[in-house]
Order: structure tokens, then C-alpha cells, then sequence
């Protein structure tokens, strides 16, 4: 009696590539009942290959790139009578550019935009968990508060009471003209705001050194900044501390970490969280205190040269009143961090894990003994 073998269930294997907060999908262009619906590249596993190699080889063969599987997604769904589909995640491990040899067009689908394309029906379950991966974004460097993720050309950020008025203010700044700002988008499906991303290089405040371009650009900003404010509406809530004497709206930290560059110019000014009423000079002290840098030991005369550099350029305080303006600034900052950490506060809960405030109390102290040697140098 002849033996009936068992049919052999074939694995077909996709792959979700994400990047940035963002999906990769491709356009079929045969067989002629799948023509122009959208699916996650990919194949069947050959007999005896591991269906991570399977997601490797065929991206490989289909977008001449190559990729790397971080997981997959649950479930498995029939593509055919002996055909099961199981979707894998995966990245890029390099900077190159999928190309399309075996589709006609490529999109690369932020969590927002995944229902704007005609899926192909096995792959339409797997898009809910999809979604929720795709928000989770790519955390960004940058910033001194924390929680900014960037999708696609956006970045996501966790709003609280003071996002209204943080909105207002990059609005009328915006509508200013001041370059070099985020704009406000909305607010996306976690209830965290959406805003534009900024490309450029953002400097690390521990190893880079701003260059004279650089403070000089982000003093102009500054600059601008006051002006397109000037005569503005102070009412908050804001997230900075209270700054009785404040003059102006600032952003309240404009530092190297939330700053980025091409060159010498000035490409981007993030992490507004931190906006309120201030004082040009205790701008500026904030300005000095990463950029110049005056919260670690540099020759006496080269901090001087900068901080009057950076006060000259701007044309308001003098270097001198933007030292007493640090050491203000500092000690409103130092007593703000503890009330944070006293309240729960998700910013305090950032800072204490780097070691604040006592990081900013110790050099402080430091720049206190090394001020008369600044002060001598300066004009």
C-alpha cells in the first residue's frame, strides 16, 4: 500500500525594516491579482534555513540592502492553501538606500500613515502591533529633560501643564520668522506633542568644545529670540522657575545639548520644555555656563576671551554681569531640580540619575575659586 506523505507547511517570512520610527513598505507588481497593494518584502524560507538568514537573503535580493532581525511580530497568517506568513522586525546596518529590483515603489510609513496604502490582506493583522512599535520611535541624544523620540520627520515629546503656553510661544516666534525652530504639529495617538524635526550635528558638552562660530550663532539666536518676543504676554504655566524680575520669554536652556549645527551655523534649537519669563542675562548665563564652558577648568584667559565674545556678539549684558548672571542662574536651577525630585517630577526623577543637582553644586563651587582669575582677564 503506497505511504501518503503529510504536505510540507512552507514559511514565508516578512520584514517590517524600521527606521526612525518608521516602516518600510513595497508595492507588488505581480501576480496581476496583487498588482499595486503594498506588503513587507520578503520570501519563503528555504528547506533547512534558520528564517532569520531567510529575512537577511531576501532583502538582500529584493532591496540590495542588508539588515539585521531584532524580532518578531506575534501571530502567523495563511497566504495560501500551504503557505504560512510570520513577520519578522528588522533595521538597517548601514546608511544605505533600499532599492525596489523586484517591486516598483517604496514608502516609508510613519504609525500615522499605515492605513494611507492598499496592504495586501495576510499582512493586514500585523499592522496593530506594528503601530504600537512604530510610536515607541528612536529616542533621540540631545535634550536635559528626556522622553523625546523622533518618527519619521517628527519628534514626539510628553506634554504637561505648560504645553499650551510652550505652543504659543513657538508660534508667535514662528510666525517671527526666527529660523531654526521646531514647529508644532499636533498631538499624536500617546498624547505626546508632535513636533518637526531638526536635522544637524548635536555637540557633546562633556568632550566637544563649541567653536567661536558656533557661541557666536547661538548668541545671535538668542538675540533674535528676544526680539521676536519683545512685549509678549508673560502669563504661563510654565515649567521654568520662577524668575520675579523676568523681562523677556527665553527658552531657558539654550545649551550645546539642545542645540544643532552645520558647520558653524545654526540649524536647530530644541527641548522648549524649559521656556518661561527670564532675563537676557540669565540667558546668556545659560549660554556661558555649557557653551563657553564654565562648569569645568579652562585657561582663565581663554574663558574670558569667550564670555566676552559671547556677550559682545549678543550686544546687551556685559561679560561681567553675565558671571553674576551664572551664579544666579545656577542657584535657581540647583533649588528647582530638588523641588522636582521632591514632586515626583519625571525631569527631577532625569536629573537625579545623572547625578544632579549635585553635579551642578560641586561645580559651582569650583567656578566660585576660579572666578577672581577669570575676572581679571576680563575687558
Amino acid at each position: 500500500m503506497p505511504v501518503v506523505s503529510e504536505p510540507v507547511e512552507v514559511l514565508v517570512v516578512g520584514a517590517a525594516v524600521v527606521r526612525h520610527g518608521r516602516v518600510l513598505a513595497t508595492r507588488r507588481t505581480h501576480p496581476p491579482e496583487a498588482a499595486g497593494q503594498w506588503e513587507f518584502p520578503g520570501g519563503k524560507v528555504e528547506p533547512g534555513e534558520d528564517p532569520d538568514d531567510a529575512v537577511v537573503r531576501e532583502i538582500a535580493e529584493e532591496l540590495g540592502c542588508t539588515v539585521r532581525v531584532t524580532g518578531m511580530l506575534g501571530g502567523a497568517q495563511p497566504v495560501k492553501p500551504g503557505y504560512t506568513l510570520r513577520v519578522a522586525v528588522a533595521e538597517l546596518v548601514d546608511d544605505g538606500e533600499p532599492v525596489p529590483h523586484e517591486h516598483d515603489a517604496l514608502r516609508w510609513l510613519a504609525p500615522e500613515e499605515l492605513d494611507q496604502v492598499a496592504w495586501l490582506a495576510p499582512d493586514l493583522p500585523f499592522l496593530a502591533e506594528l503601530r504600537e512599535l512604530l510610536l515607541d520611535g528612536h529616542r533621540l541624544e540631545g535634550g536635559n529633560v528626556g522622553g523625546a523620540v523622533r518618527i519619521g520627520r517628527t519628534v514626539r515629546r510628553p506634554t504637561g501643564p505648560w504645553t499650551p503656553a510652550v505652543h504659543r510661544l513657538l508660534r508667535l516666534v514662528g510666525e517671527a520668522g526666527l529660523p531654526a525652530v521646531p514647529h508644532v504639529l499636533g498631538t499624536d495617538a500617546r498624547g505626546r506633542e508632535v513636533l518637526s524635526y531638526l536635522p544637524g550635528t548635536i555637540l557633546d558638552v562633556d568632550e566637544d568644545l563649541m567653536t567661536d562660530g558656533q557661541l557666536m550663532a547661538a548668541a545671535r539666536w538668542l538675540r533674535r529670540l528676544h526680539g521676536a518676543v519683545d512685549g509678549a504676554d508673560l502669563d504661563g504655566p510654565w515649567r521654568w522657575f520662577d524668575v520675579p524680575d523676568a523681562t523677556v520669554l527665553g527658552h531657558n536652556d539654550v545649551a550645546p545639548y539642545n542645540l544643532c549645527f552645520e558647520g558653524d551655523a545654526l540649524t536647530g534649537v530644541f527641548d522648549w520644555d524649559l521656556a518661561g519669563p527670564t532675563t537676557p542675562a540669565l540667558e546668556l548665563a545659560q549660554l556661558a555656563w555649557s557653551g563657553v564652558p564654565l562648569f569645568r577648568a579652562r585657561p582663565a584667559d581663554e574663558v574670558a576671551r569667550r564670555l566676552d565674545l559671547l556677550a559682545t556678539t549678543y550686544g546687551g549684558p556685559s561679560a561681567r554681569e553675565v558671571l553674576d548672571a551664572v551664579v544666579r542662574l545656577k542657584e535657581i536651577g540647583i533649588a528647582g531640580i530638588r523641588r522636582w525630585i521632591a514632586d515626583g517630577d519625571p525631569a527631577g526623577v532625569a536629573q537625579a540619575a545623572i547625578g544632579e543637582p549635585e553635579n551642578t553644586v560641586r561645580a559651582l563651587r569650583l567656578l566660585q575659586e576660579r572666578r577672581p582669575a577669570i575676572e581679571e582677564h576680563l575687558p
